[in-house]
């Protein structure tokens, strides 16, 4: 045999061991089939509560086109773009059960045409906006006692916005924030804040944890805090920068309000951190 018929048979030998090589099947693993609870659809109740328009004249409101915001006194509370005793929207309240009560009819003089959400502050007021109405008819803030009583806190005059139709944000350094779908320099729209004099607190994220679990803080000016206690009992901490702490749900701590010491004063959270067993 010369040496160009061994070369070929070595090539040829090497070619049929690539070919078998790649023609071996792939061993997989079978995948056993998903559990039989996994599959199950969740159980889902849905109850209609109340039935708005159901007074004559729409007294009791029409149009609910915001989320529902739940206070901290258990009701839920919303608004309604129309209705009411005047036809320019309502603030009601309503129990888990679907008791409804209209807390307050917009007459335009102190708004109108409510279409975004309500919030509740630190102070335990609820506070929101109308789109419409007020001294200049551009749109008002306003707030609202969980009872009823309502305060117009400023009216929108169309050089600083007009129509504000999103849902307020509390700050942690207790100012309010939101937009205006018209209005200002362009009249494009703004974006605003809002202070009624309420001080500075601090956030978790989030509001609920077990023992161990990582909590985010956040805050205004934290560097230099001295102390972190959830309902009373210390953690261990990090502060990360002058707006965040990091920590952790410290042994033996209970549901309530998380408090961060700082040299010239303590901070509390605008709500109770829920412990979980």
């Amino acid at each position: 045999m010369n040496k160009s018929n061994r070369s070929m048979r070595a090539c040829g030998a090497l070619l049929l061991l690539a070919t078998a090589a790649i023609a071996l099947p792939a061993q997989t693993t079978p995948v056993p089939p998903p559990a039989q609870s996994m599959m199950r659809a969740p159980t889902v109740t849905f109850n209609s509560l109340y039935s708005f328009c159901a007074q004559i004249g729409c007294t009791d409101g029409a149009f609910p086109s915001a989320s529902l915001l739940q206070a901290t006194n258990g009701k839920s509370y919303g608004t309604t773009l129309e209705g009411g005793a005047n036809g320019e929207g309502t603030v009601f309240s309503i129990t888990a059960n679907g008791t409804l009560n209209t807390l307050h009819s917009f007459d335009y003089t102190d708004g109108a045409y409510p279409s975004g959400g309500l919030i509740q502050a630190t102070n335990g007021m609820i506070y929101g906006t109308t789109s419409q109405g007020g001294a200049n008819s551009e749109g008002t803030v306003l707030s609202i006692a969980p009872s009823g009583a309502l305060t117009t806190l400023y009216s929108f005059e169309g050089a600083d916005g007009a129509s504000p139709n999103g849902t307020l944000v509390q700050d942690t350094n207790g100012k309010f924030y939101g937009t205006t779908d018209g209005g200002g320099y362009h009249g494009d729209g703004t974006i605003f804040s809002l202070s009624v004099g309420l001080g500075l607190f601090v956030k978790t994220l989030a509001p609920f944890g077990k023992v161990g679990t990582a909590v985010h803080i956040l805050g205004t000016n934290l560097t230099g805090a001295t102390t972190v206690r959830f309902n009373g009992i210390a953690a261990t901490f990090t502060v990360k920068s002058k707006s965040e702490i990091t920590t952790s749900v410290p042994a033996g701590a209970t549901t309530g309000i998380v408090k961060v010491g700082k040299p010239n004063g303590t901070l509390s959270s605008n709500v109770p951190f829920r412990v979980l067993p």
